[in-house]
């Protein structure tokens, strides 16, 4: 994500800065997955609740539910009925691997056209990054 948008869970509430350039529900997912792939919800875990979730960043109950159901179908995460929403075992790896495409497929292209428009060469940018 673009701008730090956790504040301290432990003290009962994350600081969510939403941007207009995509979809809330699918900056909850980014947020769902972060944790995923930073290791604080393990495969096989039992998720936060809709309901909880929907209240610790202060969102309706049905955007978190839309967040859980394309995440289900992305296979990040499962249900199991009456228990509630599980980590699924190659989350990680379906994480990384849509992350690899949406970075293919939006982000490399805007990076390239700011480069063009700004005259910047493919080696300003290697130099600047070593």
């Amino acid at each position: 994500m673009d701008t730090d948008v956790f504040r301290d869970e432990e003290k009962g509430g994350v600081d969510m800065e939403f941007k207009n350039k995509q979809a809330i529900y699918l900056q909850i997912a980014d947020y769902v997955c972060d944790h995923i792939l930073s290791g604080k919800w393990q495969a096989g875990e039992k998720m936060i609740s809709i309901r909880e979730l929907s209240i610790l960043l202060e969102v309706n109950p049905n955007t978190v539910l839309r967040t859980y159901d394309y995440l289900q179908q992305q296979d990040v995460i499962f249900t199991k009925r009456g228990i509630g929403y599980f980590v699924s075992e190659t989350a990680p790896d379906r994480i990384l691997g849509m992350r690899r495409q949406r970075f293919f497929e939006q982000d490399l292209p805007e990076f390239a056209k700011k480069m063009q428009l700004l005259g910047i060469r493919f080696d300003e940018i290697r130099e600047s990054i070593t």
